[in-house]
């Protein structure tokens, strides 16, 4: 009531804001209650149930409309508080004494606490309840309507029933003292049992219950406060002096008054009882007429109906109690008094079968049989089988467990007494003279059944007793005789079935289903209770079908009998589903399809489907009616059928039942007429609980299943919208259904129907969601779900409003879930469909989140919830964010926290000293660190400026990290492990995304302490044992596979990323890395090696995934890793993955592979360093032939279809074998390569090919891909496995004998073939290093010289045919260096002259087999030694044509991994220049290549020079003229032809690159690139001297050249040479320098005499380490082009014609040494080389040939 002082202190109040304290003063009035009160239950309300915003609270308060709305809200909420507390103190009551419950210690001391006060304050609150005067518009203001005032009434009423049961339950624990009795009876008298209430004017029909319930509960309060137990006890140990109750006698007056209400019968029934008991002396007429008008009252009645109206036993604590109390009533009663006297047998009976539905209350009565209840047991065993009703009755609600259900089986299987009905006495029987006792003359068979049926037969002599006192059913009359005879019930039950199937179409049906519903009904409950005994019941259940198929084809079938039929099928189904259905389709009770399904489209129209006798049964009979037991027992039949898991043909038998559920009864259902309160909401029920069944079965084949027609009809028919009407319920409705509910809890009431109903609902469309195909077009049920209609149909908006409901935590959590399921597939926004209470909606979320009492599963819901949006609803998730902006000091925007924003609650739930209270449990805590990731995984900038600038928030969350988990072998919970893995992937893309010099100091500062405390070491250890006892528990079903999966993916993450941060995440210590990677291995190995399942082939993919980075990134540890410590295990994991299923191991076989090619890589093994080397080598080739073969099968299949793509690299072809860069087969061949390498003598090669038909293989696959064209990545590695094997003599013949030429000289034709300007086709401008067909044709350029250089005169035939074969492409090749001056066309270039260079060694076998292709060869190569001169002459000329011609483009730098600030346009300028200078280099380079091979070429073309200049007889004709005499600069152009000008050239540019390298002055560095750019030089420049000299002499000794021809080269070589000289000593110090340095040589000659030589070996060279017929002046080759000194010596014996003397001979001795190629006169020391021999030559032999002299002399 409202108050002064109150109100004072409420004036007083600063802190209340003022519209808060005028709003208190309106809600004070309204509720009666002080305004201090009244304030706070308005910001109660305002917390907790307010569905706006705190910021439209004002406005709400002005405005007069909306107040009154918020004043009646507040009252609800008032009403239904009041009722909560009283809801708390019956739950205490209800488990403080319950051991099992987790709380029942302090369940207990509250207990104590109030156990003091409760009885008296909720008496006086009763009692005031009862005489309140009702408010009024006068008293309340205007709100109070009649409305408001019923409102209020009905309030008291449950209010008054709350207080009764709660003061029931604390006496049926605490005794009752017997004034509190006498206070008690005195108050419910006046009150009339809740019948005379003050405002008993006020009550209507809807608080009719709650005036009974006021009732019952005072009833039961006045029988539990008489003790009735403990009467009984003192009358059993006769010391009823005891009782308290024995010298009370006010109450009896007070008694006496009793009668004019049923609500008196029990406490009569009691006292009197109580008085007979304790008085027995002072049984008077009064103790009689209470008894009498106990009786008149109907108690037993009553008490059947109380105990119904209370609730089943389930979870109702009061139900139960209330039951033991009438249970220790009845059964003293019925000890006491006779049966005969307490009225009709048959309400007793009903009274103690719901007396007995409590489960200990059966238990405790077979404790003692024929005591109390057993006394109805014998008297209904005395009537049987003339009436089975009562005992079966009995017997059913005797069950309860297992021991119950063999004894009420046994009791019924072992009877001896028959008792039966005679309306005369037959002729049969004999009798005494008083007719009491007869006995039968001839046996009798008790049922009139026919030969072979069941029968019971009743011998003769049996005696019969004739019941006296014992009556016939109303309107019979004749004798009733109890027969001793012994017989089993159960076979009386068959033969009663047998005798219902023969009369089932006549009159007498009715009375037969009346004696076989019992017996169903029981056969239902024991095979239910007992599985065991239902083989016992084999007689009974396999007659049902008949039974079923009987009544239900009748024309007025009995619904009841039905009924339990069907429930007795449900119980059988439950263990034997297939055996059920197999004998119920049979029956024509359920739908049936007279046509077999095939398709979705004809089980959709529901074409040749037939409803059966249950369609019939439920269109003709129960819709009428409105009663439908049946169609509830269908529902659970189908549902359990389906739960058995059938075999796919009997689930598709179960397609028309579910058909017409979902297209007959879920749209329509809820139109049905209904007599019953309440059906109508549980047939919904089961029919989603149907639904949710089939939805959770597995799918398989392709014929219509029951999920997949589920899925269509919710998808696509009236049942979806059906669904979805059930959602949108709403939660304002469920809560009104809630409070019109009587019962203060339990799970049986229309409220809680409802709500499980809408959750299914919930479920039902999750499942559908998630199960449907994909598709482009929305369905009409996602549509419906999604739809932007007006606010009040907006079903997203209802969905989000489940989170207010508050009784049932589950349909808030699935109603998230499902809106979850929805902001991650549908194409809506969220946060529009909530409109204007969206901002509400996140208030009423965080609320929950935050609350420490909340249920835990809720919370982590609204977060799992929250962390898709990160992803998929930008504006709800800024919503949630509620970040504020403002402007920084630096302009830039900086943020902060709203004060509703999401991230609040979740740094509470991160803070470390949260951890482990009873509101932060780990998988609150693993959702909360999951929403983070989403955060820091979607970029979401600005909250994460937040947070980093949170005090302590980096160390909060690293928290988890620095702990110690138990090892993996034990438990542990798997959202630990979650929690873990999502710490690593945040730190993980902070560290990746974030510049490392902006980190976070306290994030710097944890991973530096992360290493410092070994953490790193830890999680190694952790997750390798992880890893052993996932795969090893995975047979064992261990639950956490998915955790521990992504904690190692976690890992794996964080161990990649700290390859390239080393230094942020500190793990530098090679030590540390060493043993990171052990573990790893051995992750991997016992990943791979442990179980060939799905899951560990999974995690060992992953964890070779990590290996092999590793492997690459961390080459300096490895390298610590000692080979044998690394190669065996993955030889082990290579073998190991061989045998598994090759789905599913492809990707792990090619990790793998490249595993064991990076590690030979890196420890740069040989042969003997490998002891496995055969084993794996045998492995790998076997893999190899199998792949290459499955190759051409699919290369063979893709051909067939047509399908063949021009490049294979840029498409994956569906079918077979894909090529891949990194297909296993690819890598099986480098892995191959790599082996060979290893083998360096390659012994073990050839054993392999000789064991196995690998190159066969190979190369058969080869030659296929390279007809079609196709298999780019597998072409290239089979080339490169190929050419290796060419480097031994051994393995280039084993791939020269298998036929190597055959495979791939005509089908390369196809490589660079095309369908238009084929011959142009491969000149693409193309990044060299890039995967191409032309590179392909290079590699084979490459294979053919290889193989010509190592086999040599035994391959010369078939590089003859290759060079025959593939003519036009290389002369076009070497003239495309002219227009063409890409990289790519440069290399084949360079592979094209490389291979005629091997070729030329055998120019003899070219001329006689290919003379005109030697030469164009011969031309070509003239011309290219011109364009290379000439592009190496003219840098500006080249870099024009590469950037304007040839478009030469750059190669892409990496892109940067963190967004950094752009850079200059001056940087910019010159990193392109920078890159360009680059580019021109390698063209360079290439060029130069090109042109010393080119002349090393030519010079196998030209005479032999120290032949020409001494062999006179030389055949002149048989070396051509390689360049015209003419001394011009080489010009670009065609049409020029090369000249002895383009080899002086060629030297002026090798001469003036010489000096370029002098003047760098490079550092160390790049000393290696400049000496073998010097010794190229230096080869190219020697080549050049030796063609010119031979080419010079040629043309001297050539009649055809005219002599002033001749005169003028003598001249134009002479100035030349001596230019050659001093241009190489001003590149060096000086001349006299470079003179003094070839003075210092040593030089000498001796020419003996010899006989003479007529033919071309009277010249002979003999030169230690140069090839034969050489003078040893070619002082450097290609292959060995960077040695750094040359020393050359050599003898010439000459043997000349001399006229005086005849022959002589003479020999020359010529040595000398050129100390360093980079000496500045290097160069000039190769000039002087052959200044050297013509002097010692000219100087020895005088009568030499004028050319040669003159030659000299012009030199000189």
């Amino acid at each position: 009531m409202c108050s002064t002082s109150a109100a004072d202190k409420l004036k007083a109040d600063k802190d209340t804001p003022q519209a808060l304290k005028d709003f208190g003063l309106r809600i004070s009035k309204l509720l009666g209650l002080d305004e201090q009160q009244s304030v706070q239950i308005l910001q109660c309300y305002l917390q907790e149930d307010y569905r706006a915003t705190r910021n439209t609270l004002k406005a709400v308060l002005q405005d007069e409309r909306q107040s009154q709305a918020l004043l009646l809200k507040i009252a609800d909420y008032y009403y239904e508080e009041r009722l909560c507390v009283l809801r708390c103190v019956l739950h205490l009551l209800t488990y403080f004494q319950d051991e099992r419950h987790p709380y029942s210690a302090e369940y207990s001391n509250c207990v104590s606490k109030l156990e003091k006060d409760l009885v008296s304050t909720y008496r006086q609150q009763f009692e005031s309840l009862s005489k309140s005067e009702a408010p009024t518009w006068e008293t309340h203001g205007n709100l109070m309507t009649e409305r408001q005032v019923s409102h209020w009434f009905v309030q008291c009423l449950k209010e008054q029933a709350l207080l009764l049961e709660i003061l029931f339950l604390y006496y049926a624990y605490f005794e009752m003292p017997p004034n509190e009795l006498s206070t008690f009876t005195r108050l419910f008298k006046e009150q009339g049992f809740g019948q005379r209430q003050t405002n008993r004017h006020l009550v209507d029909k809807s608080m009719d219950v709650l005036v009974e319930r006021i009732g019952y509960f005072s009833s039961l309060i006045l029988v539990e406060g008489m003790d009735i137990d403990f009467l009984h006890k003192c009358a059993l140990e006769d010391r009823t002096e005891q009782h308290q109750f024995y010298d009370q006698q006010d109450i009896c007056k007070m008694l006496l008054t009793f009668g004019d209400i049923s609500h008196h019968g029990p406490v009569l029934l009691a006292w009197v009882l109580l008085r007979h008991t304790l008085r027995p002396e002072e049984v008077s007429s009064v103790i009689r007429r209470l008894g009498h008008t106990t009786l008149q009252l109907g108690v037993f009645q009553y008490l059947t109906n109380m105990l119904q109206a209370l609730g089943s036993t389930g979870n109702n604590c009061t139900a139960s109690t209330a039951r033991m109390c009438i249970y220790g009533l009845m059964s003293f009663v019925i000890t006491s008094f006779e049966e005969d006297t307490l009225g009709s047998q048959q309400h007793l009976i009903n009274a103690a079968c719901e007396v007995l539905a409590a489960p200990s209350l059966a238990e405790l009565f077979w404790e003692s049989p024929n005591m109390g209840l057993g006394v109805i047991l014998d008297s209904a065993v005395g009537v049987f089988p003339y009436k089975t009703g009562p005992l079966l009755q009995l017997l059913t609600a005797l069950l309860s467990d297992k021991s119950t259900a063999k004894k009420v089986y046994t009791f019924l299987d072992k009877m001896s007494f028959y008792t039966e009905a005679y309306k005369h006495k037959p002729n049969d029987v004999i009798s005494r003279e008083d007719g009491t006792l007869w006995r039968r003359q001839t046996p009798k068979l008790l049922y009139p059944l026919g030969v072979g049926q069941t029968n019971l037969r009743m011998p003769q002599g049996c005696f019969g007793l004739v019941c006296e006192g014992k009556q016939l059913s109303v309107g019979e009359q004749g004798f009733l005789v109890r027969w001793e005879y012994s017989y089993s019930s159960w076979t009386l039950f068959t033969c009663e079935i047998e005798m219902l199937l023969h009369v089932v179409s006549t009159a007498d049906v009715l009375a037969h289903c009346e004696r076989v519903k019992p017996i169903l009904d029981l056969v239902h409950k024991i095979i239910s209770t007992d599985w065991t005994v239902s083989d016992c019941l084999l007689p009974l259940t396999s007659r049902i079908y008949m039974l079923l198929q009987r009544l239900t084809s009748v024309i007025n079938p009995p619904v009841d009998v039905i009924t339990s039929c069907v429930n007795c099928l449900i119980a059988l189904a439950a263990r034997q589903p297939g055996k059920v259905w197999s004998s119920l389709h049979h029956t024509g009770f359920l739908p049936f399809a007279a046509t077999p399904l095939t398709n979705m489209a004809q089980t959709i129209s529901a074409e040749g489907m037939k409803a059966g006798n249950y369609g019939n049964l439920l269109v003709l009979i129960e819709q009428p009616r409105g009663e439908y037991s049946v169609t509830i027992a269908f529902l659970r039949l189908v549902t359990t059928l389906v739960k058995g898991q059938l075999g796919s043909t009997q689930s598709r038998g179960l397609i028309p039942c579910v058909l017409l559920v979902l297209k007959e009864m879920l749209p329509t259902y809820h139109k049905w007429r209904y007599n019953t309160y309440g059906v109508r909401e549980r047939i919904g029920c089961l029919i989603l609980e149907l639904v949710h069944a089939i939805l959770n079965l597995s799918q398989d084949g392709d014929a219509p299943s029951l999920q997949s027609l589920c899925i269509y009809s919710l998808a696509n028919t009236e049942a979806g919208q059906a669904v979805v009407n059930i959602m949108g319920v709403g939660v304002d409705t469920i809560n009104m259904v809630l409070a019109a509910q009587p019962s203060s809890g339990g799970s049986e009431g229309p409220g809680q129907v409802l709500i499980q109903t809408v959750k299914l609902a919930f479920s039902v469309t999750n499942n559908v969601i998630r199960l449907k195909p994909q598709s482009d077009t929305a369905s009409p049920l996602e549509q419906a779900l999604t739809q932007h209609g007006g606010h009040s149909n907006n079903l997203i908006a209802v969905l989000a409003k489940y989170i207010y409901h508050k009784h049932d935590p589950a349909l808030p959590r699935l109603a998230i879930q499902l809106l979850k399921r929805l902001a991650t597939v549908a194409p809506m926004s969220v946060y529009a469909c909530l409109g204007s209470d969206a901002a509400a909606i996140r208030d009423a979320f965080l609320t929950r989140l935050q609350s420490r009492t909340e249920d835990m599963r809720i919370k982590v819901t609204i977060l799992e919830f929250l962390t898709v949006a990160v992803e998929t609803q930008p504006g709800l998730i800024e919503l949630f964010l509620n970040l504020e902006t403002k402007d920084g000091s630096d302009g830039a925007k900086e943020f902060s926290l709203g004060e509703w924003s999401c991230l609040s609650v979740v740094l509470e739930l991160l803070d470390s000293k949260q951890q482990g209270k009873y509101w932060c449990p780990p998988l609150l805590h693993r959702a909360a660190l999951a929403f983070l990731h989403a955060l820091w995984q979607d970029r979401r900038d600005s909250a994460l400026s937040v947070l980093r600038t949170k005090e302590k928030f980096w160390e909060n969350l690293t928290t988890p990290l620095f702990g110690n988990l138990p090892p993996p072998s034990e438990t542990t919970e798997p959202c630990v492990l979650e929690s873990c893995a999502f710490v690593m992937k945040i730190i993980a893309l902070e560290i990746y995304y974030v510049v490392s010099g902006v980190l976070d100091p306290c994030l710097k500062a944890a991973l530096e302490s992360f290493s410092s405390k070994r953490r790193y070491e830890f999680w190694s250890d952790y997750v390798r044992d992880l890893v052993c006892v996932a795969c090893d528990g995975e047979e064992e079903g261990l639950r956490s596979l998915s955790e521990s999966q992504m904690l190692i993916s976690a890992w794996r993450t964080l161990l990649i990323l700290s390859t390239s941060h080393s230094e942020v995440m500190h793990l530098k210590d090679d030590s540390v890395r060493q043993k990171l990677f052990m573990d790893v291995l051995e992750g991997t190995k016992a990943a791979l090696l442990m179980s060939q399942s799905v899951f560990c082939l999974r995690l060992g993919s992953m964890m070779v995934t990590l290996l092999l980075i590793l492997l690459k990134q961390w080459k300096r540890c490895v390298v610590l890793v000692s080979a044998p410590a690394l190669l065996p295990p993955l030889s082990l994991m290579l073998e190991s993955v061989l045998h598994a299923e090759q789905q599913l191991t492809d990707r792990t076989k090619a990790k793998l592979l490249s595993a064991l090619i990076l590690a030979l890589q890196n420890q740069g093994l040989n042969g003997q360093s490998i002891t496995q080397l055969p084993q794996l080598l045998l492995c790998v080739c076997e893999m190899v032939q199998d792949e290459a073969l499955a190759l051409i099968d699919s290369t063979r299949h893709t051909i067939q279809r047509g399908d063949v793509q021009e490049d294979s690299m840029e498409t994956d072809s569906p079918h077979f074998q894909k090529d891949q860069q990194d297909s296993v087969c690819v890598l099986a061949l480098h892995l191959s390569k790599e082996l060979c390498r290893a083998d360096e003598d390659g012994e073990q090669w050839l054993q392999v090919v000789r064991k196995l038909p690998v190159l066969p293989s190979v190369l058969s696959a080869l030659e296929l891909s390279l007809r079609s064209k196709q298999n780019l990545y597998f072409t290239e590695a089979a080339l490169h496995l190929l050419l290796t094997l060419a480097r031994t003599p051994q393995g280039a013949a084993a791939v020269a004998g298998a036929g190597v030429i055959q495979s791939i000289c005509l089908p390369l034709l196809s490589v660079y073939e095309g369908p238009s300007n084929g011959a142009t086709q491969a000149f693409v401008r193309k990044s060299q290093d890039a995967p191409s067909w032309p590179g392909v044709y290079r590699l084979s350029l490459s294979l053919m010289e290889s193989l010509l250089k190592t086999v040599r005169y035994n391959f010369i035939n078939e590089a003859l045919d290759f060079v025959g074969v593939h003519q036009e492409r290389i002369l076009q090749c070497l003239n495309a260096v002219r227009t063409v001056q890409s990289l790519a066309c440069l290399d084949e270039a360079d592979h094209t002259v490389g291979f005629l260079l091997q070729l030329s060694n055998f120019c003899k076998e070219w001329q006689f087999h290919l003379p005109q292709l030697l030469r164009d060869v011969q031309v070509n190569l003239c011309y290219l030694c011109q364009t290379c001169t000439y592009l190496l002459h003219s840098k500006k000329m080249l870099h024009h044509y590469l950037q304007a011609k040839n478009g030469e483009g750059l190669p892409p730098g990496p892109h940067p991994q963190r967004v950094i600030q752009p850079a200059s346009k001056e940087r910019v300028e010159g990193e392109r220049e920078e890159a360009e200078s680059k580019a021109l280099q390698a063209v360079q380079c290439s060029l130069l290549k090109i042109l010393s091979k080119t002349l090393a070429t030519l010079q196998h073309f030209t005479p032999d020079c120290c032949q020409i200049l001494l062999d006179q007889s030389m055949d002149l004709a048989e070396y051509r003229t390689l360049f015209v005499l003419s001394f011009t600069t080489p010009a670009f152009d065609s049409d020029v032809a090369p000249s002895f000008g383009t080899l002086m050239a060629t030297i002026n540019v090798a001469l003036s690159m010489l000096g370029e390298i002098e003047k760098r002055k490079e550092p160390v560095a790049v000393s290696e690139d400049t000496q073998a750019l010097k010794s190229l030089l230096m080869f190219s420049m020697e080549n050049c001297f030796y063609v010119l000299i031979s080419q010079a002499v040629r043309c001297l000794k050539d009649p055809s050249v005219l002599p002033r021809d001749k005169q003028r080269l003598k001249q134009e070589l002479s100035s030349e040479l001596v230019s050659f000289s001093w241009t190489e000593a001003r590149v060096s110090a000086s001349r006299v320098s470079t003179l003094r340095r070839l003075q210092e040589k040593s030089c000498s000659c001796h020419i003996p005499r010899t006989k003479p030589l007529l033919n071309r070996k009277n010249v002979r060279s003999i030169s230690p380490g140069v090839r034969r017929k050489r003078t040893g002046l070619l002082l450097s080759a290609p292959q060995s082009s960077f040695q750094m000194k040359v020393n050359f010596a050599f003898h010439l014996e000459i043997k000349f014609w001399s006229l005086e003397e005849d022959w002589r001979g003479t020999e020359s001795k010529v040595q000398g040494e050129v100390s360093e190629v980079s000496d500045d006169s290097g160069c000039c020391d190769v000039c002087r080389c052959w200044f050297i021999v013509f002097y010692q030559v000219q100087s020895q032999c005088s009568r030499l040939q004028g050319d040669f002299g003159a030659l000299y002399a012009s030199i000189c």
